[in-house]
């Protein structure tokens, strides 16, 4: 039986463990991003490891997300960053170089190779057939150490794309059908790996945009082949020497495969609140809307904002609708004010915001109280916009450019005749914004601002855990929940005691004081706990507060590691009668806790309710490990010999 693509890639970087779906592996990483929302913890938690530079083959620390300066926090953490980056061999991109998942995959990315990102996007990589993980940032910190990275061997899903897309139809909408289908817990424990004709219908950017979304099904990562089409792209960037070709065998074997005709797809939209929440337009209705947002890393290549330009030329935004674009990096936003396209989009009355996430992550432009936004951008969580009770579509970047001009939710096919827009034969190639480390890097200073404290350290797992449930939640709380973003409260990530005051604030803005007067104690979740972002604060800011262990139905992969990472038991429920026989206030306990994890069940006894229940964890015996010590940086701190790692 012949091998599959994602066989091919792990069996390259295996480091230890059986590609058998269900055990643990561990992969060599070539290359790791961060950005600055999650980058600043990577980076001190790189420091507390103790090397004198990273061990990867490239590193790249982004500026992405942040750039909205209110007070001195933002620009003393891109002072740390770039300071960091010199000292320890990293590349520093500076704040208007653009998105980091859209930079990488122009000037960074490898077929082939394997990419550990501390951003759940950061499989928008495989749009040109690289392993590109998102994780933790502690995790990101080790591989930059030179460890690897150790993940559950996920099933491999085959999505055989047949056909050819109608007019008007964009891989934007693609992913959300498959969405539709799927959920947003159909991808868990899974890696999606995209093949057949219809592959040969989709340039890089818009395969980078399926496999950007893929982040959306819970999958580990998603992505295509590197054929003729990655090799014309990267000839494009002048990268043709990164180029590989890369295919499954003919008669690959997969663990589950479906088929999707993209003949039948048609202009779709992910309803409030849920990137799963699909229908297409045309029953939608057209709701009025009051803002469109164009841009993100799933939404603003080359391709897309010059077709957005096209339909956009010589009109007027409709006088009721805000309309903002964000191209996705500066050199899309250098061609684009070249060719004129960028002057026919201010023109028609958008406003051109930085080439950086911007609305997507909060970071300004909330909509109006009870507003409808229009967004191309992957997560439609509620509140996540800035404004909570606004209701927000995801969709692809035609419609969104045809609604803003109408004013209602708008069909793209409504408008006529299809514009075709072709990927450039070469692009503006200017990395001037990326600033390689330092040659000599033994006198550089690393420049703190007096935001940046230092890190919260737990300590090893106690004999016995007993505490009150802080917090009972209902399926599908995303790190958004846990832990918001925002304007307000993203300047603080390198602050972990202030940003903890924020934990659960929009779900329950009770629950910090709770859990101080409980002083620390459970969680209680359903099922996809903490899915969404990467964001490690949600399991490191809640551990400041004390939480010691999260009892779900199921977990997110990415967060369920972080609370792993931090020393937060993830423990499942085995019977889901249990979850309903609990309620917050209740007191659980677990005798001799460091002694039972080292079996798969775990015994619970509420004390409140005078019921014993048992729970499941499917820990590896490393992470039984980790949990041990109270985390991974003392895990790996306690591996060093000398000043090098185990």
């Amino acid at each position: 039986m012949g091998k599959n693509l994602v066989h091919k890639i792990i069996e390259a970087h295996l480091v230890s463990g059986e590609m058998k779906p269900g055990k643990e592996i561990s992969i060599k990483i070539d290359q790791t991003l961060t950005q600055d929302a999650t980058g600043t913890l990577a980076c001190l938690q790189f420091e507390a490891i103790g090397l004198p530079e990273v061990e990867t083959e490239l590193s790249v620390s982004y500026v992405d997300h942040n750039t909205l300066q209110t007070g001195f926090e933002n620009a003393d953490d891109h002072r740390f960053l770039q300071s960091f980056a010199s000292k320890y061999g990293v590349h520093f991109s500076k704040p208007g170089n653009g998105i980091c998942h859209q930079v990488h995959l122009e000037r960074f990315g490898k077929p082939g190779g394997t990419l550990l990102g501390s951003d759940s996007h950061t499989p928008t990589g495989g749009g040109i057939g690289m392993l590109a993980i998102g994780a933790g940032g502690i995790d990101v910190a080790a591989a930059m150490a030179g460890k690897p990275f150790f993940l559950t061997m996920p099933q491999i899903l085959n999505i055989e794309l047949k056909g050819k897309r109608p007019p008007w139809v964009s891989a934007k909408d693609i992913i959300l059908e498959i969405l539709r289908r799927l959920t947003v817990k159909g991808g868990v424990g899974k890696i999606i790996e995209y093949s057949g004709s219809g592959i040969d219908d989709l340039n890089v950017p818009e395969r980078a945009t399926i496999t950007n979304m893929g982040a959306e099904l819970g999958a580990t990562t998603s992505l295509f082949p590197s054929d003729n089409i990655t090799h014309r792209f990267l000839n494009a960037q002048q990268r043709s020497e990164d180029w590989a070709c890369l295919k499954a065998d003919s008669n690959a074997k997969y663990d589950e495969s479906i088929e999707i005709d993209l003949s039948l797809i048609e202009p779709m939209a992910a309803k409030p609140h849920s990137p799963d929440a699909v229908d297409k337009i045309k029953n939608i209705g057209p709701i009025k809307v009051d803002q469109v947002a164009i841009g993100s890393c799933t939404n603003a290549s080359y391709t897309d904002l010059m077709r957005v330009a096209q339909i956009l030329k010589n009109k007027k935004v409709c006088s009721s609708v805000d309309l903002v674009i964000s191209p996705g990096s500066r050199q899309v936003n250098e061609m684009l004010a070249r060719n004129g396209a960028l002057g026919d989009m201010i023109s028609a009355g958008a406003r051109i915001l930085e080439n950086t996430c911007g609305p997507c992550i909060g970071m300004g432009q909330a909509p109006p109280s009870n507003g409808v936004s229009v967004r191309t951008f992957n997560r439609n969580f509620k509140g996540r916009c800035g404004t909570s009770n606004a209701g927000v579509y995801l969709t692809g970047p035609e419609t969104a450019a045809v609604t803003a001009l109408t004013g209602v939710l708008t069909d793209p096919r409504e408008i006529g005749d299809f514009i075709q827009v072709d990927l450039p034969e070469s692009f503006i190639i200017d990395d001037s914004m990326i600033i390689p480390p330092a040659r000599e890097k033994k006198d550089i200073e690393i420049i703190r601002g007096p935001n940046i404290k230092p890190l919260p350290r737990s300590k090893d797992m106690s004999e016995k855990i007993k505490g009150k449930i802080a917090l009972k939640t209902g399926d599908n709380i995303t790190t958004d929940d846990i832990m918001p973003a925002g304007a307000k409260i993203l300047p603080l990530r390198s602050n972990i005691p202030a940003m903890a005051e924020y934990v659960f604030r929009d779900t329950d803005p009770g629950f910090v004081q709770r859990v101080k007067e409980y002083q620390g104690g459970f969680i209680v979740g359903g099922h996809n706990y903490g899915q969404g972002s990467s964001r490690e604060h949600a399991a490191l800011a809640p551990m400041y507060l004390g939480i010691k262990c999260v009892i779900a139905k199921s977990f997110a992969r990415i967060h369920r590691a972080n609370l792993i990472n931090f020393g937060i038991i993830p423990l499942e429920f085995i019977c889901h009668e249990d979850y309903e026989k609990i309620d917050m206030g209740d007191q659980l306990m677990i005798q001799d806790i460091r002694e039972e994890i080292h079996s798969g069940k775990i015994a619970i006894t509420n004390n409140t309710k005078s019921h014993n229940f048992t729970v499941k964890h499917g820990l590896s015996k490393r992470h039984i490990e980790i949990l041990l010590r109270g985390g991974l940086l003392n895990y790996i701190r306690m591996e060093k010999v000398g000043d090098r790692l185990l």
